[in-house]
């Protein structure tokens, strides 16, 4: 007779998520894990597999969760650019601010930590950069097409750019604590929407 699980699979999956973005995947042995949520190791290798399928659940699981004002922003209708502004400036302000930034963001921190090196965390990353890089790609269209943003501007270089930059931010911003740093930044790149 198969026993019932005693914890809930989500919650400890939630505090997976939170232990690994806080700590990332080298500095977090199975001893935190299984003192984080509060099960016992043979209920997580059972539940979850590995240490590093657990991770990659994890970051499956941040994922899935991300911010939906992304998709709001980028597809409100009307004019386009100032929703590309408005996320830009927000990550900007996120990458800065005291909470949450030493934390930083598990996409990029997992990119940092492991992209280089694992084939199942870049697959990853990389989706979740292509979809921000997509619906930058549609905002910035529809503003040339509406004419917020001058004919001779690419569209899918200033996605890629920003992209790179919004990633940037949150490197920089949790390692620093000049907050005028990213925003500097911030704005001397959408000076170039202008």
């Amino acid at each position: 007779m198969a026993r019932t699980k005693e914890f809930d699979p989500d919650a400890a999956l939630r505090a997976a998520l939170e232990l690994f973005w806080a700590r990332g995947y080298e500095a977090t042995t199975m001893a935190e894990l299984v003192e984080h949520l509060g099960i016992g190791r043979a209920s997580i290798y059972a539940t979850f597999g590995s240490k590093h399928e657990l991770y990659l659940k994890a970051l499956d699981r941040y994922a899935e969760t991300q911010d939906p004002r992304i998709v709001e922003e980028l597809s409100a209708p009307g004019p386009a650019l100032p929703g590309v502004r408005a996320l830009v400036r927000r990550f900007a302000a996120e990458a800065a601010a005291d909470e949450g930034r030493l934390n930083g963001c598990f996409v990029t921190n997992s990119a940092a930590e492991l992209g280089p090196r694992d084939a199942a965390v870049a697959r990853r990353v990389e989706l979740s950069w292509e979809q921000l890089e997509t619906l930058l790609h549609a905002a910035l269209t529809r503003a040339r097409a509406g004419g917020e943003l001058p004919a001779d501007r690419d569209p899918r270089a200033l996605a890629r750019m920003l992209l790179v930059l919004m990633q940037g931010m949150r490197v920089v911003g949790k390692a620093s604590s000049d907050p005028a740093r990213v925003g500097d930044a911030a704005e001397q790149a959408l000076a170039l929407l202008d």
